[in-house]
C-alpha cells in the first residue's frame, strides 16, 4: 500500500527571505504543505494569502499562515530565518547577540510543537547562531543545521561560469568556512567539467583563472551580500532559492553535497559550527565530503574556525 502522508515544510519569519523562501519552495513543489509562523499576525497572513492565491500557477499546496505556534505542528522541515534586523551602524557582533536572545525565546516552543522535524537556520551570522541553537537545545546535529555557504558557493559558481564562459551547472567549487569575512574559497578542488580550474583554458587557449582573477571572484564573492544590501536593502532571491534547494534535499533524500553549516570538532580549535560539503539527505546531515585542500586553504579554514569560536565565546556558547 502506498505512504499516505504528505509532507509539510514551516517557515519561521515571514519577513523578504521567510516569504521569498516559501515562493521558491511552493514554485519547485518542495511540499504539500507550505506554513509560515510570524508574531506579525497582519504580515503573515498577508504573505502566506498573497502565496495562496498563486498556486494555480503552481504545484498543487496548501498554505497556513498565522502568529501561532501550532501552525509548525507536524512539520517534517522547519527553516528559521526569523534574526534581529541589522540596523545602520550595528556590527555583526552585536547583531550576533540579539539573533541569540530571539532563538532563546523562538525554540523551546518551536521544538515543542515539531519534536520530529529537520531544522535549518538561516539567519546571520548564522554559524554563531546555529552553533547557539544546537548548545540550546541539544538537538542532534545532524537534524539542526545552517545554510552556511551554499549561497557564497553559489555565487561563486556564477562569478566563475561567467568568467570562463559556461553553464553553472558544469562548475565544481566550493566556498568553505565561516559564512562571512573569513569564508574560504577551495581553488584546489574546483573543476570544470572534470578538469582542474586552475588549468582551464579559453577559446584563446589562454589559462582563465590567474591567481589575480581568483582574487578578484572571491573579494567579488564576499562582498556580494554588501553590494546588494546598499542597492536594494537586503539580499532575497539567491537566499531564498538556496534555502529552498536544501529543504528539497532533506525531503527527496537527495544526497546532495552542499556546504552548511554543521558542529564538528575543529583540531586545535574545538567544536564550531562551520561550513564544509556535506550530504544531505532525509536525516538532514548525512556525512561530510572529504575535499582536498592545500596548506593555505587549510590555513583559511582553521583562521575561519578560531573567528567563529571566539564570537561563540563571547556570547558565552562555547
Amino acid at each position: 500500500m502506498m505512504e499516505s502522508k504528505t509532507s509539510k515544510v514551516s517557515i519561521v519569519g515571514a519577513g523578504a527571505v521567510g516569504s521569498t523562501l516559501a515562493y521558491a519552495g511552493l514554485m519547485r513543489g518542495f511540499a504539500r504543505t507550505v506554513a509560515l509562523y510570524d508574531i506579525n499576525k497582519a504580515k503573515v497572513e498577508a504573505e502566506a494569502l498573497d502565496l495562496a492565491q498563486g498556486i494555480q500557477f503552481m504545484p498543487e499546496a496548501t498554505v497556513l499562515g498565522s502568529n501561532e505556534v501550532e501552525v509548525v505542528e507536524g512539520s517534517d522541515v522547519v527553516v528559521i530565518t526569523a534574526g534581529a534586523k541589522q540596523q545602520p551602524g550595528q556590527s555583526r557582533m552585536e547583531l550576533a547577540g540579539a539573533t541569540i536572545s530571539l532563538m532563546d525565546k523562538v525554540l523551546p516552543p518551536l521544538l515543542k510543537a515539531a519534536p520530529d522535524a529537520i531544522y535549518i537556520l538561516v539567519t546571520n551570522p548564522v554559524d554563531v547562531v546555529t552553533f547557539a541553537a544546537l548548545k540550546k537545545s541539544g538537538m542532534d546535529p545532524a537534524q539542526m543545521f545552517g545554510s552556511g555557504t551554499a549561497l557564497d558557493t553559489s555565487r561563486l559558481r556564477h562569478q566563475i561560469a561567467h568568467e570562463c564562459d559556461v553553464a553553472v551547472g558544469n562548475v565544481h567549487a566550493y566556498i568553505a568556512g565561516e559564512h562571512g569575512d573569513s569564508e574560504v574559497a577551495l581553488w584546489s578542488s574546483a573543476t570544470i567539467g572534470g578538469q582542474l580550474l586552475t588549468e582551464w583554458t579559453g577559446r584563446d587557449g589562454e589559462i582563465v583563472m590567474t591567481p589575480e582573477a581568483r582574487e578578484r571572484i572571491h573579494h567579488d564573492v564576499m562582498r556580494s551580500a554588501y553590494t546588494i544590501i546598499e542597492g536594494k536593502g537586503a539580499t532575497n532571491y539567491a537566499v531564498g532559492a538556496a534555502g529552498a534547494r536544501i529543504v528539497e534535499a532533506v525531503l527527496g533524500d537527495q544526497r546532495r553535497i552542499m556546504p552548511v553549516s554543521t558542529l564538528i570538532d575543529y583540531p586545535g580549535v574545538g567544536e564550531v559550527c562551520m561550513s564544509l560539503p556535506a550530504v544531505i539527505g532525509r536525516n538532514g546531515i548525512e556525512h561530510h565530503a572529504s575535499v582536498p585542500m592545500d596548506d593555505a586553504e587549510r590555513a583559511g579554514l582553521e583562521a575561519s574556525a578560531r573567528s567563529i569560536r571566539e564570537t561563540a565565546e563571547k556570547f558565552g556558547v562555547a
